[in-house]
């Protein structure tokens, strides 16, 4: 084994560097959350990393989008952050797809991965994965940001519930989402976390917990989620 990767190997064992090195993560949107998640992953030593990603960098990005820099700004956001992350681990193959995830396209954008990351930053797009992750039976790690609040949930279909048991009604959408530049950093790290732990088995994933970060208060605490036996979209998981 590397020792690139040693100190973890310490904690997930050679056979669950194997399994990293044998996994596909797909990361849904390459911004605030998708940057720090994709990060990590590649330097944990994951084989296969595909991010999804449809937009430019733009200067407002960058307060928080710890993969694109100011030289990057009008740089396609998934050729930008393909640079960096092959440059950090080469053993990592990088696979970017500058498109927008919809319900047309979502199959063949995420079929295939073992773990699905959210790097979003709406509701909708969010949901259209999780339908997909649920028919398909596939991890999908949620997490969202709000000023400096952050939420975690892992949906591991039949497991527990799924995001629309979350979420029975879509809120309002609004244009303009303050962000803490740090927030984003500690929820990406913690969906990475997550991810981690589903592909080499090691830990207790954050099944039907919905994990709440206060940044302003310096808090963590969780809310059980239960399942719907009512929820179109997994009622029959």
């Amino acid at each position: 084994m590397s020792e690139r990767y040693s100190r973890q190997i310490s904690i997930i064992g050679e056979e669950g560097q194997k399994k990293l090195r044998n996994s596909k993560v797909v990361v849904t949107g390459i911004g605030g959350l998708g940057s720090v998640a994709s990060y990590y992953l590649a330097a944990a030593g994951v084989g296969y990393l595909r991010i999804i990603d449809y937009d430019v960098v733009e200067i407002s990005n960058l307060n928080r989008q710890i993969l694109h820099w100011t030289n990057d700004i009008g740089r396609p956001k998934v050729e930008s952050a393909a640079m960096k992350l092959s440059l950090l681990n080469p053993e990592t193959r990088i696979d970017p797809i500058n498109e927008k995830i919809s319900e047309d396209n979502v199959d063949e954008l995420l079929k295939g991965m073992d773990v699905i990351i959210d790097g979003q930053d709406n509701l909708r797009t969010r949901m259209i994965i999780n339908e997909f992750a649920v028919r398909s039976c596939r991890p999908y790690v949620y997490g969202a940001v709000y000023g400096m609040e952050g939420f975690l949930m892992t949906i591991i279909p039949g497991a527990g519930p799924c995001l629309r048991c979350l979420y029975p009604y879509e809120p309002k959408i609004k244009d303009f989402i303050p962000v803490l530049g740090t927030t984003p950093g500690v929820i990406g790290c913690l969906e990475a976390t997550e991810a981690i732990k589903i592909i080499t088995g090691v830990g207790k994933p954050s099944v039907g917990r919905l994990i709440i970060y206060d940044g302003e208060n310096m808090s963590f605490h969780e809310v059980c989620i239960a399942r719907n036996s009512q929820c179109y979209v997994c009622k029959k998981i």
